[in-house]
């Protein structure tokens, strides 16, 4: 292993099962659950979508574990695996969704009934005392929202350098993107229009909402994440194709059509969506 990433990924994560928790778990939460509830402390809700995530779920509710959460919501794009069983089991609130992320994610947070949202993928593992860092970010003056310092679990130094870029433009350019678990108040959400349905690129309008509204800091502590879709489809070619999505985003090509676009270079297309673009008048997106 890459003694860089061993290095950085001690004290984060332990390997853990990926079946279902032992009771005397379960019985930690729930009693974790109840002092929260009877102590009137700020709630937090965790929303995880997934997709026949049966290989990565467990893994990362046990993590979620390393926080107090006042609630987990997964909300699943019809599965074909045991995600939802695994889910269940670990005593998370699972509803069902037509599948595409940025949907997904909107039906999350419609239902969440914590004061403060967290946006987590169901590949991305959070640090122990996560909510202790949400908390301490979201409490800084003109703050709105924030995310994590991002780890991609997979070795080379593409990935580090890939790292070392997407942590200066979070922290430079107040651009966080999903895979570094957006959190923002419920209420400040709401006043960003909600999360947006879009069938790709959701995170990126999202947070540019956000600015409008406050500042978007990037809390002291590292989230890891799957390096799967790099490896699946190459470390350039993912990288360069994000930008120009964004690019073309940026330009007034509307979310669906670029997914079309995706989905002809070989990435999978996300589900379809009702959005359309909101347009300045030059014809480019303005959020």
């Amino acid at each position: 292993m890459d003694t860089h990433l061993r290095e950085r990924r001690s004290g984060h994560a332990d390997t853990v099962a990926r079946d279902a928790p032992t009771a005397h778990r379960d019985r930690q939460t729930r009693g974790r659950g109840s002092a929260q509830r009877s102590s009137g402390l700020r709630r937090l809700s965790v929303i995880i979508p997934t997709f026949n995530e049966e290989r990565t779920i467990g893994h990362t509710l046990d993590r979620v574990r390393g926080g107090s959460a006042w609630e987990v919501i997964v909300v699943d794009g019809r599965s074909t695996d045991r995600t939802r069983e695994i889910a269940r089991a670990y005593g998370a609130t699972v509803v069902e969704s037509p599948p595409g992320r940025g949907r997904q994610l909107a039906v999350g947070a419609s239902i969440a009934t914590g004061d403060t949202l967290l946006f987590l993928h169901a590949d991305t593992s959070l640090p122990s005392g996560f909510d202790d860092y949400v908390f301490g970010a979201l409490d800084q003056p003109g703050v709105c929202a924030g995310a994590f310092r991002l780890l991609i679990d997979g070795e080379g130094r593409s990935f580090r350098l890939i790292e070392k870029m997407v942590n200066f433009r979070s922290r430079a350019r107040q651009m966080p993107y999903g895979d570094q678990a957006i959190f923002v108040r419920a209420r400040v959400l709401h006043e960003a229009g909600g999360f947006p349905d879009l069938p790709i690129m959701e995170d990126y309008v999202l947070i540019r909402r956000l600015q409008r509204i406050g500042r978007v800091v990037i809390a002291p502590a590292t989230v890891v994440t799957s390096a799967r879709r790099w490896i699946d489809h190459g470390v350039w070619r993912t990288t360069l194709r994000n930008q120009v999505c964004i690019a073309a985003y940026r330009l007034g090509v509307s979310p669906a059509r670029i997914a079309r676009w995706r989905e002809d270079a070989g990435a999978p297309r996300p589900a379809t969506s009702t959005y359309r673009p909101v347009s300045n008048g030059s014809g480019r997106n303005t959020v």
